[in-house]
């Protein structure tokens, strides 16, 4: 019988009565995304996010022979069992058969005393192919390129152009006519099956063809610069431009046996600037699935696998970035610089996969692309029925995968910088390992359980280790010991001690009678945080700007609460230099507040805001912070005319006025005469409206004879505004 084991995951730590928040927070991992920011040994994280177990691998005993190779830049594996390696700088080619390495090309080596080979030719195997009748054909580049074929020992030149240097490509038609892509001027050869008379099939404008396929009719060529994809007709000898990619460089060519094209394009100048700009890199994947029939094995037992589930808790908080300080705008991202597109035979363009990426070499076997990058030497496989991507192998020796061969359901992997032969078998690793980014509480906090949803079948096994501390870096000295690993079957304790920091680690254990491994899709953490008081981190109080309540004081504040409580706020006034608070809103959920400034006398006045986490925890655990705002002042009252004197001289008048405000600096005093609905605006005596009474001398001109009302508007700097009148008489 199947099981099915899980549970709800609501409250998973043991609380401390009085110093542990009641919500716990949840952090899952589930996309490829997630898990890419963490380190794999022997695991694989494809692009729905699952992590198996990789491929057996190791490292093929090729001796001494490789010690002065830079590059492994070609391989070749045959009918026969073997499998051949093209080499720079010296053009060399080794032969990998049984568990033995030998040298094919060139047959003698001149050696120093040293063991050294006396020179470096800078000569370079591109590529490397068997004629019709089973010999090695070895395109050698350098200062003049040449097709070389081994026969018995022997190596004849059977092609030279004093046009080549280099031949990148070599392929055979279902006739065994030979195809040549050669550089530096783009020139594609064929040569008859047994490598005589070659003829010019193409002069393409690009300096270099560095890839050929073969197909139905046509024959496909993948150049330099422009990154373009021809399709060449053998006999008309014409061409056209199938894709113009966005890189320089069409890298490798494949035909699949519905006719449809994978060309692999790349540029590395884009790769090295999107590396330094980006941060950890993840599988693409489209949401949802393709509409496929289910391939697990219909005969596998019911029984055979337990399966573990993770909780589905839509309460659970997720980690969310501090943004109270602000950050520096992203750099653009360039394109990316690695792609593979899918051409069908009708033409049409898919592009199925991209990385920050050097696309070196590419490979068909087993309904799969197998693709080799830099420069962090990471085999990709890409299942080209589910879409499914995923980092197959990832060296941390070399930096490159420069060619890729597959050879009775092993692949071997050719390795460069330094240069390194490995082996990739059908069966899975015994075991492998996945460590998981740090993940941050935010504060130091109190681990609870770690959850899988995954399938294990019988025989197999997952365990679970675990480490915390108050930094991010994994490889810090302080971090505490790895936890004993515990075998994930449910709910499981993440037993470190109190930290910000809690990193986990998984250790996949394959069944060695079936071979099956565990397959893990999701992986939930959770913490709680002891429960921080709120703080509230501004408090602003002003006379509102709104005209239609010019009377009213607009309370403003921001708080925070670190353990991301739902918080409620209390708002209390009191005049300024008094101690008793008086309450003014209770339960407000909204960082903002207007007051009626007429309901209190005028005066300066401070608010102080009380913010409660009370919402999220329990009465013993509830905890407050608070902050008082800067004294503001109420001031609901105009100015006065404290002293006014009108001296009047001829048909002129001197008005000489004291203003004063109890609360506010002067804001403006204006003047008519008779009711004349234009008002003069006036300055005090000092030029300045700067303090709560100013003096002002206003000469008031050329008024007829007669008697006159002057009347004076005096306001505040809350525009708090009287009047008043003087009557005069100009004799």
């Amino acid at each position: 019988m199947k099981r099915h084991i899980g549970s709800v995951l609501f409250l998973m730590v043991m609380l401390a009565p009085a110093s542990w928040a009641v919500t716990s927070v949840i952090t899952r991992h589930q996309a490829s995304g997630d898990f890419l920011k963490g380190e794999v040994e022997k695991v694989i994280i494809d692009s729905s996010g699952t992590l198996r177990l990789a491929p057996e691998s190791a490292e093929a005993d090729c001796g001494e022979l490789l010690k002065d190779v830079w590059s492994i830049h070609t391989m070749y594996a045959d009918d026969d069992g073997a499998v051949y390696l093209g080499t720079g700088p010296n053009a060399k080619v080794f032969r990998y058969a049984q568990g033995r390495c030998e040298q094919v090309y060139p047959a003698d080596v001149e050696e120093t005393d040293d063991g050294a080979d006396s020179e470096i030719l800078n000569e370079h195997v591109f590529a490397i192919a068997k004629d019709m009748a089973g010999r090695l054909l070895v395109a050698v580049s350098g200062e003049t390129g040449k097709l070389v074929r081994l026969n018995r020992g022997k190596a004849e030149v059977v092609f030279e152009d004093e046009r080549v240097r280099y031949i990148f490509a070599i392929a055979l038609d279902p006739d065994n006519n030979i195809y040549l892509g050669t550089g530096p001027e783009g020139l594609l050869f064929r040569l008859d099956p047994f490598c005589k008379n070659p003829e010019l099939i193409y002069d393409a404008q690009d300096k270099s063809l560095l890839a050929l396929a073969i197909g139905d009719t046509a024959i496909y060529a993948g150049s330099d610069e422009r990154g373009l994809v021809y399709k060449i007709d053998p006999e008309q000898k014409r061409a056209t431009v199938l894709y113009d990619s966005d890189q320089k460089e069409v890298t490798a060519l494949r035909v699949d046996d519905s006719g449809n094209l994978y060309a692999a394009s790349s540029s590395a100048e884009a790769a090295m600037a999107q590396l330094k700009a980006a941060g950890a890199m993840s599988l693409k994947k489209e949401p949802g699935r393709p509409d496929k029939p289910d391939t697990r094995d219909p005969n596998l037992p019911s029984d055979a696998t337990e399966s573990l589930k993770t909780p589905n808790n839509d309460e659970a908080k997720k980690q969310e970035v501090d943004t109270s300080a602000p950050k520096p705008p992203m750099p653009p991202m360039a394109k990316v610089a690695g792609h593979i597109y899918k051409i069908t035979p009708e033409g049409f363009v898919t592009d199925i996969f991209s990385e920050i990426a050097v696309l070196y070499s590419l490979a068909q076997a087993d309904g799969k692309l197998w693709l080799g990058t830099g420069n962090k030497g990471q085999l990709y496989s890409i299942d080209l029925e589910t879409e499914d991507k995923g980092i197959v192998f990832e060296d941390k020796t070399s930096s490159q995968i420069t060619a890729i061969a597959r050879m009775n359901g092993t692949t071997f992997l050719g390795l460069s910088n330094p240069a390194r032969l490995m082996r990739l078998e059908k069966t899975f690793a015994a075991d492998g390992t996945y460590e998981s980014p740090m993940i941050d509480a935010g504060q130091p906090a109190q681990w609870g359980k770690l959850q899988i949803e995954a399938d294990i079948p019988e025989g197999c096994l997952v365990l679970m280790a675990c480490r915390s501390g108050n930094v991010q870096d994994p490889n810090d000295a302080t971090l505490s010991a790895w936890s004993h690993e515990a075998a994930v079957t449910k709910a499981t304790e993440l037993d470190c001690p109190v930290g910000r920091f809690c990193q986990y680690r998984l250790t996949l254990t394959a069944d060695p009678e079936s071979g099956r491994t565990p397959e893990i899709r999701e992986v939930t953490a959770a913490h709680v945080v002891p429960n921080l008081a709120p703080n509230v981190l501004a408090v602003k109080a002003e006379r509102s700007r709104d005209k239609k309540t010019p009377s009213g004081i607009d309370i403003k504040f921001v708080a925070k609460d670190d353990n991301k409580d739902d918080l409620e706020f209390t708002l209390q006034f009191r005049k300024a230099g008094r101690t008793t608070w008086i309450p003014l809103k209770e339960e407000l959920d909204q960082p903002r507040f207007q007051w009626d400034g007429r309901t209190v006398e005028d005066g300066r006045y401070e608010v102080r805001v009380i913010a409660s986490d009370r919402k999220s925890n329990s009465p013993e655990t509830a905890l407050t912070g608070s902050r008082i705002s800067s004294v503001f002042v109420i001031d609901n009252t105009a100015p006065a005319i404290t002293d006014a004197d009108m001296q009047v001289s001829g048909n002129n008048v001197t008005a000489r006025l004291l203003v004063e405000d109890e609360f506010s600096v002067l804001g403006k005093v204006q003047y008519t005469v008779d009711s004349n609905e234009k008002w003069i605006t006036t300055l005090p005596d000092d030029g300045v409206y700067d303090t709560l009474a100013e003096s002002f001398t206003i000469p008031i001109n050329d008024l007829e004879s007669g008697d006159h009302v002057i009347a004076f508007s005096v306001a505040d700097d809350l525009e708090n505004t009287r009047y008043k009148t003087y009557e005069v008489t100009i004799p």
